[in-house]
Order: C-alpha cells, then structure tokens, then sequence
C-alpha cells in the first residue's frame, strides 16, 4: 500500500501540467502528484477513460475523488491557509458549485492559457 495519496492529472494538457505545476510548488499538496499517462491506473483502481476526464486524488487505501472534490482534497491536503478553502469546496451548498465550475473549466481548458487542441476533455460515455 502507497504511504501517501496521489493527485493525477493529464500531462498531454498544457493547462493541467500548467496547475499541477503550480501546486506543487505554490500549494504544496502532501501528495505525489503524477500525470496519468505515467502512472500504473491499475494499480490506484482507476481507468484511463477517468483519469483523461478529471483530475483525481487516490487515498492510500484505494477511495478516489474526481474533480472539485479531488482539488479540495489536495487543498486540505496543503494545510495552512489552503486547507480552509479546500474544506469550504467540500460545504454541501458549495460543493454543487464547485462541481460546475470544474466541469466548465475542465470542457474548455483547451482554450485556456496554455492549453492546445490536445487538452479538450473526452466525452464521458
């Protein structure tokens, strides 16, 4: 079993290798973080159809977040002044906006600063 949970991304998109950059560095998540495409999906019980959809935090254990909910897990994760925000992401009246948000920017981050063709999402089947 892994000691410490795993944040994937999609590192064939500039905006998401973009965030992930900036977190580790700026946030500092307490986490390894990895593009998908590098990473055994197997083995954290996640499917490449997923991990191309969304951003996704992996517990050690197993339980996967997708989505906002991966990005307030990371943000708790950081401690801090992150962790309030991340906490606040998780409020039930804020979760379903949240939620929309990531899907918004997740459906155009290909026309977000440093996003090409490459990173338009796939749709969900």
């Amino acid at each position: 079993m892994r000691s410490r949970p795993v944040l994937v991304y999609d590192g064939d998109c500039g905006f998401c290798t973009t965030s992930a950059r900036f977190a580790e560095r700026r946030v500092g998540p307490r986490c390894d973080i990895v593009p998908w495409q590098f990473t055994d999906l197997r083995a954290l019980g996640v499917t490449p159809e997923r991990a191309a959809y969304e951003v996704l935090w992996v517990t050690p254990p197993g339980a996967v977040y997708g989505g906002a909910e991966a990005v307030a897990k990371a943000l708790l994760s950081a401690g801090g002044a992150w962790a309030p925000l991340g906490a606040m992401l998780l409020l039930p009246g804020v979760r379903w906006g949240a939620r929309r948000a990531y899907r918004v920017i997740a459906a155009h981050r290909h026309r977000l600063p440093g996003g090409t063709p490459a990173c338009a999402v796939p749709r969900r089947s």
